[in-house]
């Protein structure tokens, strides 16, 4: 069979080939394995590509290149009227052409391109790839309302991601968990384990994901004067980049902090595990409705002990004593948190081979196995 992927992702073209960023071009390169072929569709924006893309690659992917439509919200609204009279018998011939469509949603163009594929009849696969059961906009009220009704056994087959002992939907029993990764088993294997920490040496602290308000990487620097006062050097990596970093960095300014700070933007995903491999603790008070944060699993994977926001999955993934599941994300609990984990460096240090531990289960083989396995159920063979 012959997979093609209409997805919400924009790229760029550099050195005549294709990049995004995330763990995307890792995702699609495990899915193309379980096809004969796949082809991507991917929205290139005009401009540089920032630091940390990745080229989408594989032996049998191929891509299919649409100009971005253009500007935000009100504005990107506007720009789609003229862009899908253009390029939608573009994208109609070649859902026609493939016998599979797969469509990580939400994202306006993949909605479209759901939505044509549903009219072809194909088989259509879709992971929702962002919070489930959690809609704010009206689009995303009416995206969860679509799966919960066309979700079968037979040819829509939907995913969401995340994770909990209940199914995703009351309303239709179709819907499965699958769990969000970019790290292979190899790459488990190969990372090297974060340092152990002795209670007496500089403390590394570490934060990975988005720059935006609800992340709340506020909270880790509000909390930092106070464990100053008992860690007297510990040290904060900001990795990520976002419309929030400037705010970010003014704050660390007003604080005094700027000796204690590094904000590395986007960097490659090699550089990710080599900062995590180097630190002592991960930081993550997100105040978003995590789908599966990539983040803290590649911390665990590095035998990082956590801290993190007891929303969606994250309990789980700590669930083996890797870390600290935390109930508020204010500056003082999280400065609670650091000091509980700190005033036993001993038990700290034995969460390390427990986090490693709770990552073993998330690799991108056992995430395209287990997406593999249930398309075989319904489709028969894939290649």
């Amino acid at each position: 069979m012959n997979l093609l992927v209409l997805t919400y992702k924009v790229g760029w073209r550099v050195n005549g080939e294709y990049v995004t960023y995330a763990g995307f071009p890792y995702q699609m390169e495990s899915l193309a394995r379980l096809f004969h072929a796949a082809r991507i569709m991917l929205l290139i924006r005009n401009e540089p590509a920032p630091q940390g893309c990745v080229p989408l690659r594989g032996e049998n992917v191929s891509i299919f290149a649409l100009p971005e439509p253009r500007g935000s919200d009100l504005r990107r609204k506007l720009s789609l009227l003229f862009w899908l009279p253009r390029y939608l018998p573009r994208m109609w011939r070649e859902i026609s052409q493939a016998d599979v469509i797969h469509v990580p949603v939400p994202g306006d163009v993949g909605f479209v391109g759901l939505l044509l594929a549903l009219i072809q009849r194909k088989r259509l696969f879709i992971r929702h790839c962002g919070t489930w059961g959690e809609p704010i906009t009206l689009a995303d009220k009416i995206l969860l309302w679509l799966l919960e009704k066309i979700a079968d056994e037979r040819r829509v087959i939907v995913f969401a991601t995340g994770g909990a002992e209940a199914p995703p939907s009351r309303k239709n029993p179709h819907i499965r968990w699958i769990f969000a990764t970019s790290l292979t088993q190899r790459e488990i294997d190969e990372t090297p384990r974060a340092p152990t920490w002795d209670g007496k040496s500089a403390l590394r602290l570490v934060t990975v994901g988005r720059l935006s308000e609800n992340k709340n990487i506020q909270s880790i620097l509000r909390a930092l004067p106070a464990l100053q006062k008992t860690l007297p050097n510990l040290h904060l990596d900001i990795l990520g980049e976002g419309v929030y970093r400037s705010a970010l960095e003014l704050e660390t300014h007003n604080l005094q902090l700027s000796s204690a700070v590094t904000f590395h933007g986007n960097v490659s995903h090699e550089r990710v595990l080599q900062i995590l491999s180097q630190s002592h603790l991960f930081v993550f008070p997100t105040r978003v409705k995590e789908g599966f944060p990539k983040a803290l699993l590649e911390a665990l994977a590095c035998g990082l002990p956590s801290i993190a926001t007891r929303v969606s999955v994250i309990p789980q993934l700590l669930q083996n004593g890797s870390g600290i599941a935390l109930d508020e994300t204010t500056p003082q609990a999280v400065a609670d948190a650091v000091l509980k984990m700190t005033s036993n460096p001993e038990e700290m240090n034995q969460r390390r081979s427990l986090a490693r531990r709770a990552a073993q289960g998330y690799t991108l083989e056992a995430w395209g196995q287990t997406i593999g396995d249930r398309l075989r159920a319904a489709w028969g063979n894939l290649t």
